[in-house]
């Protein structure tokens, strides 16, 4: 069975460019959709070309003060003291030229996959440009400047007026959606991340709830350093299937960082691409039997972009479009032209072998952490059942 899916692609998503040092690199993008393309997974047929928003647009969730400072440092007439108000010019988010206009251009991206999912001209839609999930009202995080997941939740709630589960498993927390949305009923967050114990941001504890009338409708589910598939599969899948049958969604916005693998040079979490695989494969069997198959998947974190995001985005598209994951050797067409520019062998499957996780003696602590911070969340849904 094939679904009708549209993939959100433009070159101008390449332009959200930092510098040549900085982790946060969207050549992971072209990679995958060259990834797809190569194995005839992917067609001009499925390509979806975005809009940039507008300021109006941005405005959903954003200060108009942002949004004009965030202007003014894509042409160098920021102040220094406004830049550091609005979290600009950091290590993190340093100021690049015409900023502005590759930032709007993937929330722009999230809209246009929103809305081709909402108008009924596809039944799931991907952005892998999106998902920048630690911008703020009135600040830039973490690498992100304009929150589009924020975006475009508030647009479908304008727009069309649905009940929004945002599910969140990049391995840093997913701060600045769920602060966006912390007293609305009408959105659900879910965000499964490692611990902010040793990592960025430090939020996303299992008491973190939601405040006033959106009191019971955060969740997090933080994950012990060092975490392998088994565990992290246990305890998401558990919780996602519980939030979801209490929620009760009309759409379901996933943001899929890549960052978990044991991989990638930021994080702490020891998975594969196992989990890769049974992600989308979870989100895609619920958006069909909660939401008539409205879903839209946005991209996210992960810094090993040679040997992880292509694959782990790639299977994303996959269960969209194909309703299967792709499996066997990767193309050596694809390989061949890529190779040269990785300091690090490509893969050359699909899969990952077990043996690249390194041992780690502490996994059954680890295990059993992760599943007493499942239990309390668990227990966080049955009291607002009752």
């Amino acid at each position: 069975m094939t679904c009708h899916a549209k993939f959100i692609f433009s070159d101008s998503f390449l332009n959200y460019h930092f510098n040549e040092d900085h982790p946060f690199n969207q050549k992971r993008i072209l990679l995958t959709k060259e990834l797809l393309e190569s194995k005839e997974l992917l067609s001009s047929k499925d390509l979806l070309s975005p809009r940039q928003a507008t300021d109006e647009e941005l405005m959903l969730f954003h200060d108009h003060a942002y949004v004009e400072a965030v202007k003014q440092a894509s042409t160098g007439l920021l102040a220094d003291e406004d830049a550091v108000e609005f979290g600009l010019d950091t290590e993190d988010t340093p100021i690049f030229q015409n900023m502005h206009d590759a930032s709007a251009s993937l929330v722009g991206g999230t809209l246009s996959a929103v809305d081709a999912v909402l108008t009924g001209q596809a039944s799931h839609a991907l952005n892998l440009g999106g998902g920048l999930h630690h911008g703020f009202k009135r600040k830039a995080a973490g690498f992100c400047i304009y929150n589009d997941g924020a975006v475009a939740i508030r647009y479908i709630r304008e727009k069309y007026n649905l009940r929004v589960l945002y599910v969140d498993t990049d391995a840093h927390h997913g701060d600045g959606v769920q602060w966006g949305f912390y007293d609305d009923p009408n959105v659900c967050t879910f965000s499964i991340h490692e611990t902010g114990r040793y990592l960025f941001p430090g939020t996303g504890n299992v008491n973190e709830r939601g405040i006033k009338s959106g009191h019971g409708y955060a969740f997090n589910l933080p994950i012990d350093a060092f975490t392998e598939d088994d565990s992290f599969l246990h305890v998401y899948t558990s919780a996602l299937r519980e939030i979801t049958a209490f929620f009760k969604p009309d759409v379901i916005v996933t943001q899929n960082g890549a960052d978990a693998h044991c991989y990638d040079p930021l994080t702490h979490l020891c998975a594969t691409m196992s989990i890769y695989e049974k992600i989308p494969a979870l989100a895609h069997e619920l958006a069909h039997q909660y939401c008539n198959g409205k879903w839209i998947a946005l991209g996210g974190g992960g810094y090993d972009i040679w040997r992880v995001v292509p694959r782990a985005w790639g299977q994303i598209w996959n269960i969209m479009k194909h309703n299967q994951l792709a499996t066997g050797a990767l193309p050596e067409k694809w390989k061949n032209k890529w190779q040269k520019y990785s300091k690090t062998p490509l893969p050359d499957y699909w899969s990952d072998s077990a043996n690249i996780v390194p041992h780690i003696p502490r996994k059954q602590e680890i295990s059993e952490k992760n599943n007493n911070t499942l239990l309390q969340l668990l227990k966080y849904t049955k009291k607002i059942e009752m």
